[in-house]
C-alpha cells in the first residue's frame, strides 16, 4: 500500500525545489510529488531529472505533478493530474497499467468521477485555507471529509484518500479518525526547522492504529 504522507514539493527556483526536496527526503519522507508549475520546459525536466536521481538514491515514490510525457521519459513511478489536466485514460495509454495515476477531487461528485477513471489515489482537498495554491475550492474541513468518506463506504470504494490544503501536526489525528490513508503537504515540511522530529511524529500519527 502506498505511503501515508506525501511531500508535495515548493520552490521558485530549481536550487529551492532541490533544497526542500532532499531535506523532506534526508529526514525520511519518501513519497515525493515534484509540483514546479509555471517554469519552461527545460527547467522543469532538468529538475524533474535531478529529483529522479535522488528518489533512486533514497528508494522513494517520485511522482510528477501534471506531466505526463516527463513521466514517461523519466520512468518516474507516477503521476498525478488535475481535474483540469490530461484524462486518466489518456495517461494510462502513455504510463501503462504499472504506474501510479493520482487525481485531484474537491467533491463527492469528482470522487465518483474519479472512481469511474480508475485512478489509483485521490488527493482531496482543500482541508482548509491555504497559500500554497491560487483559486482554491471551497474547504471541506473535517466534516466534508467525514461526509465524503462515508459515502465511499456506503458505494464501497476503497481508492486511498489522501487529505490536502493547509493542514498541520494539529490537524492529524482528526483528519486520519475520518477514514483517509494519509495526507499530503507542502507547507508544513517545507516550512519546518525541525524537520526530523516534524516526520517522526507526522508518523506516528499517520500509522497509529485507530
Amino acid at each position: 500500500m502506498y505511503n501515508k504522507l506525501q511531500y508535495i514539493s515548493q520552490g521558485n527556483t530549481i536550487e529551492e525545489q532541490l533544497y526542500n526536496i532532499h531535506k523532506a527526503l534526508d529526514n525520511g519522507c519518501n513519497w515525493i510529488q515534484l509540483r514546479f508549475k509555471n517554469q519552461n520546459k527545460f527547467e522543469a525536466f532538468t529538475l524533474a531529472e535531478a529529483v529522479k536521481k535522488l528518489c533512486k538514491e533514497y528508494l522513494a515514490t517520485f511522482i510528477i505533478n501534471d506531466n505526463v510525457h516527463f513521466a514517461k521519459l523519466l520512468d518516474a513511478d507516477g503521476v498525478h493530474l488535475g481535474l483540469s489536466d490530461r484524462s486518466i485514460d489518456e495517461a494510462r495509454l502513455i504510463l501503462g497499467t504499472t504506474k501510479i495515476i493520482g487525481g485531484t477531487a474537491n467533491t463527492w461528485e469528482d470522487v465518483l468521477q474519479r472512481t469511474a477513471e480508475n485512478c489509483d489515489y485521490i488527493g482531496l482537498g482543500p482541508f482548509q485555507f491555504t497559500t500554497t495554491k491560487q483559486n482554491l475550492s471551497p474547504i471541506l474541513g473535517l466534516e466534508g471529509y467525514d461526509s465524503i468518506i462515508n459515502q465511499m463506504k456506503i458505494k464501497n470504494i476503497q481508492i486511498p484518500i489522501y487529505a490536502i490544503g493547509g493542514i498541520t501536526m494539529k490537524n492529524v489525528q482528526g483528519l486520519m479518525q475520518t477514514g483517509i490513508h494519509g495526507i499530503a503537504v507542502s507547507g508544513l515540511i517545507t516550512q519546518n526547522e525541525n524537520l526530523s522530529q516534524l516526520i517522526t511524529q507526522l508518523n506516528r500519527q499517520l500509522y497509529v492504529t485507530i
